[in-house]
């Protein structure tokens, strides 16, 4: 008859490393406290004997289960790797692990998915921007759920959040492109509806061309998902209009590079024929050719400093902060002036 090995016990580990359990559990838990010599082999003895950790039972001896939950809108492209990259870093050094989920733009996807984390006993939050029902935000008030939005920040908001002002962003670099003498502008944007970050955006560029005396009804955009393939397709739209921009500014990165990509593939030079802007300078704005015009993002501070006010939020129950990050136009051969 077979017989499972027995799974290996606190106690054991103890014995074998010839420390105390006090000592293993703080080796496990609270690194710090432990000299590097007593963590090094009480460490080897844990990998050696296969020991896992009952994360359950600690989890409802302390209430706090040190997992936090992120919801980020897509996993298909880079938009979000490097700032999650350094939140889960950040996290990991204080001894939290991430579980993460996307909701593919989906509002009701991304609602499910928060109450599928509180469940299963999320410490804590990670939401990407604001625009979300306000049955959710009742909903995590009244589980007392502490959460951080990311990826844009409103001072005047009573959630916490880490970010920037897309909307100003994205102004900025419109500034830049129609002072360089760019008069007939396209857009390609990404779908505004339930993306606030997108519709900001957008609304940064009608700003900035409202200000230099035109009217939006001169203004072509074209809404699309964040993909590479989409936006090629929206410049082979665009490029046939009568009068062909000389600048099509992107919601993102992701759709300038299916723009410069299918500009090429048409015969058209960028920037002699047509200039092209991003926005937020992920490391595919440096490799395209011609290098990519855009809004630099600081992604890594923006993922540290969200995993730090998350965690002030659930272990010292501070006041929500809002944390509103600068931004800075990469100026890059995509763009030229005219």
């Amino acid at each position: 008859m077979h017989v499972s090995p027995r799974i290996p016990t606190l106690d054991d580990v103890a014995n074998a490393a010839g420390v105390s359990t006090a000592t293993v559990s703080r080796c496990l838990n609270e690194k710090q406290k432990v000299s590097p010599k007593t963590l090094a082999k009480v460490m080897e003895t844990v990998e050696s004997l296969g020991y896992t950790p009952n994360f359950n039972a600690r989890a409802m001896a302390a209430k706090q289960s040190h997992t936090i939950g992120a919801i980020i809108p897509t996993m298909e492209n880079a938009i979000f790797a490097r700032g999650l990259q350094a939140f889960q870093e950040t996290l990991l050094e204080k001894g939290y692990n991430l579980l993460v989920s996307s909701s593919a733009y989906q509002p009701k996807l991304e609602a499910q998915q928060i109450r599928e984390l509180v469940a299963r006993g999320a410490d804590g939050l990670l939401l990407i921007g604001y625009e979300r029902s306000e049955a959710v935000y009742e909903y995590l008030a009244r589980r007392d759920v502490p959460t951080v939005l990311a990826w844009a920040s409103k001072s005047d908001s009573e959630h916490a959040s880490v970010g920037f002002d897309n909307r100003a962003a994205m102004r900025l670099l419109a500034d830049k492109v129609i002072d360089m003498g760019h008069k007939q502008i396209a857009v390609i944007s990404g779908i505004i509806d339930g993306n606030d970050r997108a519709a900001e955006r957008l609304a940064g560029i009608q700003d900035s061309w409202r200000a230099h005396g035109f009217h939006l009804n001169d203004l072509p955009i074209i809404q699309t998902p964040y993909e590479i393939e989409n936006g090629a397709t929206a410049f082979e739209q665009l490029i046939q209009a009568d009068v062909k921009p000389t600048v099509i500014m992107c919601g993102n990165d992701v759709l300038a590079a299916g723009v410069i990509s299918k500009a090429r593939d048409l015969g058209f030079n960028v920037p002699n024929d047509v200039s092209v802007t991003g926005f937020d300078d992920i490391e595919l704005a440096k490799h395209v050719f011609p290098p990519l015009t855009t809004v630099h993002v600081p992604h890594r501070q923006m993922g540290r400093v969200a995993a730090e006010s998350l965690i002030d939020l659930i272990e010292n129950r501070v006041e929500k902060v809002s944390h509103q990050l600068d931004v800075s136009v990469e100026m890059r051969a995509s763009l030229q002036r005219i």
